[in-house]
């Protein structure tokens, strides 16, 4: 095929040139190629890159495609809040076990701990989107081993923890779900799978980053 359409573009090219093709044999303008004989007369002969041209996809599996692109785009956007959640978290659970007889200090350190989080992330976690909302709650749960439901209980107590189940289930999120990569998020799991061996040296600075916001407090 790529031979087929070089040959119909030179036939065009050197066609239109008639004779003064052969007239220009000066020293310095003369290019050395390969030809090609047909019948009386000698082609110059190029080979042309490949052309690839795809039909159009049938409109469902357009919308598969698309589906597919923005989940993508948003376990992007959602999958370094994830790394940061847990970490910090894991350096706040260390930190409590230090404090677990002493209440105040235990409420100081969270009330710190809160303070620093919200004056770095809570203008761009308001702006998320609901669908990128859910999926932070099913990546931090994949991150942690622990629902977000149970993580609010912990650090805010059980009344905090309702609260907020109450708000996320108004806006069709669930904060006890636990994170499934073997069927319900199996999709997500494929996307993280493939962050997370792409760009290990950018996520491994995210949690180092991350732990320094606990280390701070302490």
């Amino acid at each position: 095929m790529r031979s087929y359409i070089a040959y119909i573009v030179l036939c065009i090219a050197f066609c239109t040139s008639g004779s003064q093709a052969h007239a220009q044999q000066g020293a310095n303008d003369t290019i050395l190629l390969g030809g090609i004989v047909v019948g009386p007369d000698t082609f110059a002969m190029v080979y042309l890159e490949d052309f690839e041209k795809i039909g159009k996809l049938p409109r469902h599996l357009a919308r598969k495609r698309a589906a597919q692109d923005r989940l993508r785009y948003n376990v992007y956007k959602v999958y370094p809040y994830a790394i940061v959640a847990a970490e910090v978290l894991k350096d706040v659970d260390v930190n409590l076990e230090k404090y677990k007889d002493d209440k105040k200090k235990r409420k100081e350190y969270l009330k710190k701990v809160e303070k620093e989080l919200n004056r770095r992330f809570k203008g761009e976690l308001e702006e998320l989107t609901i669908t990128q909302g859910q999926l932070l709650v099913k990546l931090i749960n994949r991150q942690t081993g622990k629902n977000c439901y149970g993580i609010i209980r912990e650090l805010k107590g059980g009344f905090s923890a309702v609260v907020w189940q109450s708000v996320a289930l108004i806006f069709s999120n669930n904060l006890k779900r636990e994170y499934d990569p073997e069927d319900r998020d199996k999709e997500i799991e494929t996307i993280v799978t493939d962050l997370e061996a792409n760009y290990y040296y950018k996520y491994k600075y995210q949690r180092q980053n991350a732990l320094m916001y606990g280390k701070r407090k302490t």
